[in-house]
């Protein structure tokens, strides 16, 4: 059964069948049948639609009881509500934040989130044909600061529109925006971004607007298809959306598309015809929808708020001048895998001299040549980086508006060309440069815009020979949106992989193939382990086993244990035996002899102190001979022979550093290691000699990544020490070097602050497949490539617009 829509204003209760009988939510257990019983309440919260494979999604609400019945408790007022499948489609899309319900046909489960949400110790299960939820949606009151909200009528099921009355859609100014809900709203656009293909399935775009509130509001819209996204043409137009969510992030409200989201655009020029730009087959355009946007054209031209727009006919393009250009693009060809040529013309002259470009023509896609009127009147504009592929995809005869073009004058030359393509001094060109900053890019334009038409009667008035057949449109192509304004962002890490990709969003990097490597821009959320010394590792490059760091109360107890098997021994014969006096607390004091064995070959070469085996000695004992010998190895008497400890205690002290052993690769025995030709024992040489698969230190830490779509935990740990600039083992023994990564994820970080105090990250990320504790394959996320480039400081850049 579907979600049932009930006259506005009815009471749920008043049209649910009779035989279903009403419980209250803090009765919902798991030892009652609720085949016929109803459970009713507002909706406080609503989540999105999550797709979990291909054929099924979950939706996830949490309902308030309203009116406890007497005699009931009402310790749990509020509970989640699961619905899936068909069910939880339709909830999405009939169902708001503040609508009564009514729910039958559920089951009832334990909730795995109590602990956290401090609901109801139970949630309801909404699936199958059985399930039902009853809607009704509830005036608001008026609000006395401002005029009442305009509502428009929205399309229902075919069920829902042949029994009740159909619903309308209640637009939302951009001033009374709240975090959290899923929303309608109007718009004039002030910023825009042309949407680029993900390396996932969907294309992402992102814009700003703003209406009567005097509110910007930045935009970001994820579709698979890419009709379904806003088609603007320039800052003005005027766009509705339905079903946007509006979340918090660096301190301001932006909106982001949610499931069943449709936008509509419009000419922002007041007197413009009404031409809707949508993809929607059908959709509902009423007198007051033609009212709003009357509105918000008559309103847009009275401000100032707007930018003005820069587009330029080629007659009146001036040296340095960066301008939009809508023209017809005549022929193309590559110069090489970084820049495209792009013939284009608008039916005026440039008044300065233009940039010639020489190419074969078996490369050029389109005609070859030209009459000289018209040749007078072409244009070569050198397209660069990003915007290559989507020229790729261009056809003669399209119809183009070019955002952000730049005029250069001077002396130029052409790349790739430079064996026949001479310098020419004090000619125009025409670049379009890489990235998107300032909405830079390339659109195609339907023959019907208004600005093609009027390109259309220039080009008429023309030479015959000058006419060329139009092709069928191309739909836009662009690059990752770098921040909503275009501006650069100031980041304090640099990435060191030489991978030439474009920078992806974390939303477009979670629908990406595992496998590859990917770019983002993002800032620092949370990361664990907050006690960074926990972040020191032992890890096993045999075993690939890692571990923690043994704490100090663990290796004394080691070696006390040790300690107490100190029946007879024999020394080995590469061995000189000795007593060795440690060092008392006081300077000049000693606490006591222990036992040691040299090695007999370090002894001939007069290298008594590069290498002892400590006997029974305990941990403080051992820390206060590392001032005085290089390498102390702790052992202990077994069976009449000398063996290493345990190997959770270290199994080599060298200065401040301890160096671990794995338990489960290492065949430990007490050998003379190899000094012949050795200018310096290191810790590799004794644990070759020993037996011993060397331990070594790792940082793994575990950072919660966030830009303006999304969050992504990702993994600190292979390149952590170029991150950081600061090795493991140094951090294991060094006051500084771990005041170094404290002083830094500080900084990233700050305890307390927000997120707009925080810096901006271009990380490189590895995206990999791997098995959970359970045995099931995860998608996981590692950092590297990456390196901290600018010191830690207590304030922050701000972060961008």
């Amino acid at each position: 059964m579907p979600v049932r829509v009930l006259s506005e204003g009815a009471v749920p209760g008043g049209q649910v069948p009779t035989h279903l009988t009403r419980i209250p939510i803090s009765l919902i257990s798991t030892s009652t049948d609720y085949a016929n019983k109803t459970v009713k309440g507002k909706v406080v919260r609503k989540g999105p639609l999550v797709s979990l494979a291909a054929d099924n999604v979950i939706l996830k609400a949490v309902i308030q009881e309203e009116d406890c019945q007497p005699n009931t408790s009402s310790q749990h007022p509020s509970i989640n509500v699961v619905l899936l499948g068909a069910l939880a489609k339709d909830f999405s899309l009939a169902v708001n934040q503040g609508d009564a319900v009514v729910a039958s046909g559920f089951t009832v489960g334990k909730s795995p989130t109590v602990h956290k949400d401090k609901l109801h110790p139970f949630n309801l299960l909404l699936s199958g044909d059985n399930a039902c939820i009853y809607v009704s949606r509830l005036p608001p009151p008026p609000d006395p600061r401002s005029p009442p909200a305009v509502k428009r009528s929205s399309p229902l099921s075919a069920e829902a529109s042949r029994t009740t009355k159909a619903p309308k859609y209640t637009y939302v100014r951009l001033g009374d925006l709240k975090a959290g809900s899923v929303v309608n709203v109007y718009g004039v656009v002030v910023f825009f971004k042309q949407p680029f293909k993900s390396r996932g399935t969907d294309f992402c775009s992102s814009l700003k607007i703003t209406d009567q509130s005097n509110q910007k509001i930045g935009c970001t819209i994820f579709c698979e298809k890419l009709e379904d996204h806003p088609k603007i043409f320039q800052i003005g137009d005027i766009v509705r959306m339905h079903r946007v969510k509006t979340q918090f992030f660096n301190d301001s409200i932006t909106l982001v598309n949610t499931f069943g989201f449709s936008v509509v655009t419009f000419d922002g020029v007041a007197g413009s015809a009404m031409d809707p730009r949508t993809s929607s087959r059908s959709f509902h355009f009423d007198q007051e929808d033609r009212q709003t946007v009357e509105e918000l054209r008559s309103w847009a031209a009275s401000q100032t708020i707007l930018p003005p727009v820069l587009s330029s006919p080629l007659s009146a393009v001036q040296p340095k001048a960066y301008f939009d250009l809508t023209c017809q693009l005549l022929a193309k060809a590559p110069i090489d895998t970084t820049c495209t040529l792009l013939k284009v013309w608008d039916g005026t002259r440039c008044p300065h001299t233009l940039l010639k470009v020489i190419v074969e023509p078996n490369a050029i896609e389109g005609p070859t040549s030209f009459s000289t009127e018209i040749e007078n009147l072409i244009a070569n504009v050198l397209v660069y980086d990003n915007h290559v592929e989507f020229a790729r995809q261009l056809k003669p005869g399209n119809f183009l508006r070019i955002y952000n073009l730049r005029a250069i004058p001077g002396s130029s030359k052409v790349p790739g060309l430079t064996s026949s393509q001479s310098e020419e001094v004090d000619h125009l060109a025409f670049h379009l440069h890489g990235g998107t900053a300032y909405g830079r890019g390339i659109r195609v334009l339907p023959e019907n815009s208004p600005d093609v038409q009027d390109l259309k009667r220039v080009i008429e008035a023309l030479p015959e020979d000058g006419e060329l057949n139009d092709s069928a449109m191309l739909e836009i192509w662009s690059t990752p949106p770098e921040s909503l304004d275009g501006e650069t962002v100031d980041c304090i890490t640099e990435r060191s992989c030489g991978h030439d990709i474009q920078s992806v969003t974390l939303s477009e990097l979670k629908q990406c193939d595992p496998g590859r490597v990917h770019h983002v821009r993002v800032q620092l959320r949370s990361y664990e382990p907050r006690r960074l010394h926990q972040a020191l590792k032992l890890y096993c490059s045999k075993c690939t086993s890692i571990q923690d760091v043994p704490d100090d109360e663990l290796v004394a107890g080691l070696f006390s244990e040790g300690s107490k098997d100190s029946g007879p021994c024999s020394p080995p014969p590469w061995a000189f035996s000795g007593r060795v006096d440690v060092p008392g607390d006081s300077p000049g004091s000693w606490k006591r002899a222990l036992s040691v064995h040299l090695s007999t070959q370090l002894m001939s070469e007069g290298k008594p102190k590069e290498l002892i085996f400590l006997m029974g000695s305990t941990l403080e004992e051992t820390c206060r001979l590392t001032s005085g010998y290089q390498n102390i190895v702790p052992v202990r008497a077994s069976g009449g022979h000398m063996a290493l400890l345990d190997l959770s205690a270290p199994f080599l002290f060298r200065g401040r550093k301890r160096y671990y052993g794995c338990r489960q690769c290492s065949e430990a025995a007490v050998r003379e290691p190899c000094a012949e030709g050795v200018e310096l024992i290191d810790e590799k040489i004794i644990a070759e000699a020993l037996g011993v698969q060397l331990l070594q230190f790792v940082l793994l830490m575990k950072l919660e990544l966030q830009d303006g779509t999304d969050t992504l935990e990702a993994i600190l740990w292979r390149d952590a020490e170029s991150f950081f600039r600061v090795s493991a083992e140094d951090v294991a023994a060094n006051q500084e070097a771990q005041n170094s990564i404290c002083q830094t994820m500080d900084s990233l970080c700050p305890a307390g602050g927000s997120t707009g105090e925080r810096p901006w990250l271009d990380l490189c990320l590895t995206v990999y497949r791997a098995e959970d504790d359970g045995g099931q394959n995860q998608t996981c996320y590692q950092i590297c490539h990456t390196t901290i480039t600018k010191p830690p400081s207590t304030q922050s850049d701000p972060a961008p617009a």
